[in-house]
């Protein structure tokens, strides 16, 4: 799926390996995209034991971002897990600044 206004683009793709579910973002992930994550994770995640966030082609994750994030975590402690991987030094730095190195597993 595609976002697009005058200065971002947002794009979510969707892996599925048995149950292991692999979303790969790409763009920005804030107030107006985020939304359409979260409607994304509510019809994808029944069956999921294993949910993989892949955000190497993220750019920018803002606080409405970060709660899908945690959303997503808490709905994977109940059913497996879930794992973000390839994060960028600026999400990284979000990450720690708001203590969600703390939440999420991270690779």
């Amino acid at each position: 799926m595609y976002y697009s206004m005058e200065e971002f683009i947002m794009k979510i793709n969707k892996k599925t390996n048995g149950h292991e579910l692999i979303i790969t973002l790409e763009g920005r992930l804030d107030t107006t995209t985020s939304p359409e994550l979260s409607k994304e994770l509510e019809t994808s995640l029944d069956g999921v034991t294993k949910l993989v966030f892949d955000l190497a082609m993220l750019e920018y994750i803002s606080s409405s971002g970060l709660r899908v994030l945690l959303s997503a975590q808490k709905i994977m402690n109940k059913q497996g897990t879930m794992i973000v991987k390839n994060a960028s030094d600026m999400v990284m730095e979000i990450f720690d600044i708001t203590g969600f190195v703390d939440i999420l597993t991270i690779e």
